[in-house]
């Protein structure tokens, strides 16, 4: 459609990838600034995902383990602290949360687990001390149980006389 004072502008002569006419509006050479420097686009891209890049943490303060509740919350101090001081993005800070609860359980399952291996080690052993006092004061032939039945009824034995 044109208008009075107006001129229409013309149309990329390329194609797309699919065939179909390109729809950008051409320049003087007939096609449209990507048409005409093929190797344009992709170097575009490339300065386009550099600056879109996520900040890796590197060369910052080596990640001290969180494996105690105290770690845990010394960790969510310094987030919070980086959140508003701008040094954490929101949305990467958003993540946390979850992640910082599943190992605040991971550490007290493993604290239960660890508490429970000792009870079990420490009957195991009450079982095993008990069970030596009680083979040696239990008689151990019947000539034996014979002697002690025969000392705690007050009967002379053989060396009692």
């Amino acid at each position: 459609m044109k208008t009075k004072g107006m001129k229409m502008k013309s149309r990329c002569k390329g194609r797309t990838k699919m065939g179909k006419p390109c729809g950008a509006a051409a320049t003087d050479g007939g096609l449209c600034f990507f048409h005409a420097n093929p190797d344009k686009a992709s170097e575009l891209g490339r300065i386009g995902g550099r600056s879109n890049r996520h900040a890796v943490a590197g060369g910052g303060d080596p990640v001290s383990p969180l494996d105690n509740a105290v770690a845990l919350r010394d960790k969510v101090g310094r987030v919070i602290t980086d959140v508003l001081a701008g040094k954490i993005h929101p949305k990467v800070a958003s993540v946390l949360p979850p992640l910082l609860n599943l190992q605040l359980h991971a550490i007290h399952t493993a604290d239960l687990e660890q508490g429970l291996a000792k009870l079990e080690q420490g009957m195991a052993r009450l079982q095993q001390s008990k069970l030596m006092d009680s083979t040696v004061n239990e008689p151990t032939t019947a000539d034996d149980r014979e002697r002690e039945s025969r000392a705690a009824s007050g009967e002379p034995g053989e060396l009692g006389g």
